[in-house]
């Protein structure tokens, strides 16, 4: 299963969706890949710790990657050559970083749109999920993950800017599904730093949910455990497996991972 965690707001936790998620099926023993195609490499940060500005500092990562797509070679490097381990058993990582931004404009000139979905497929067999972060915006970088993704999670804070922004990233998700990938399809929307007392997020949630779009279920809490997660590079689960938050986590990944429903068959009239 291949995911893009996107919003093109800031703020609003992608880079930590995307990391407890993914420690989370590592954790269970599933072969994960974390791809970061953000130039602020948060997730990268966020799984390496110091080595993402030491040892990993000159790594190719995904700049690496879309840089050979740019060159004609009988023989490119293989993609596994741009992915690193990271301290976590199951747990892979292609670095995001700074490098992204400089090679943005020639990737976006040359369309070379379809690589990553490309090289995904071609590795399809060496991961069981893979779990894409993207930038804070609508660019080549965020186009190419959900071309490649089956999947897409939608961060959500519980504020009007986050509302109003949510109906175009919907559309921005329909767009793509009708030019690029009609496989892609959106999972849900992930209400985050959710504070359950008061009124307005209540109110909020509520609303979207009576609106028919697919809010998941759990919330995730907004949590001072969260930050120091980020701070020593521990996803949660790491370093607190039985705190609330790791829970919703744990809860909302179950979620993702629970078979679909089958359809309820329609009734036909009784036999006179």
């Amino acid at each position: 299963m291949r995911r893009v965690v996107f919003n093109q707001k800031g703020g609003v936790g992608k880079s930590t969706i995307t990391c407890n998620l993914a420690a989370l099926a590592a954790a269970a023993g599933r072969r994960v890949l974390v791809i970061d195609l953000d130039p602020q490499g948060n997730s990268t940060r966020y799984l390496l710790g110091a080595t993402a500005d030491a040892e990993h500092a000159e790594a190719p990562g995904a700049a690496g990657f879309f840089e050979t797509t740019l060159k004609f070679t009988l023989r490119p490097p293989p993609t596994s050559s741009f992915i690193v381990a990271t301290p976590w058993p199951n747990l892979h990582l292609m670095p995001g970083g700074p490098l992204l931004d400089e090679l943005h404009g020639k990737l976006e000139s040359r369309y070379k749109i379809y690589k990553l979905r490309d090289a995904l497929d071609e590795m399809a067999d060496s991961f069981d999920e893979v779990w894409i972060d993207t930038p804070p915006a609508l660019n080549f970088y965020t186009r190419s993950a959900l071309i490649a993704a089956q999947g897409c999670l939608i961060p959500f804070d519980c504020d009007d800017f986050s509302r109003r922004a949510l109906y175009g990233l919907l559309e921005t998700v329909k767009e793509i599904q009708a030019d690029h990938n009609p496989a892609l399809r959106v999972e849900g929307i992930v209400v985050n730093q959710y504070q359950p007392r008061a009124s307005l997020p209540r109110r909020t949630v509520q609303e979207l949910v009576d609106e028919g779009l697919p809010v998941l279920q759990p919330c995730l809490s907004a949590s001072v455990k969260i930050k120091e997660s980020h701070e020593l590079a521990k996803p949660l689960i790491h370093l607190d497996a039985k705190h609330k938050v790791t829970l919703e986590f744990a809860a909302l990944y179950a979620t993702l991972s629970a078979p679909p429903a089958p359809a309820k068959k329609k009734r036909g009239k009784a036999a006179a």
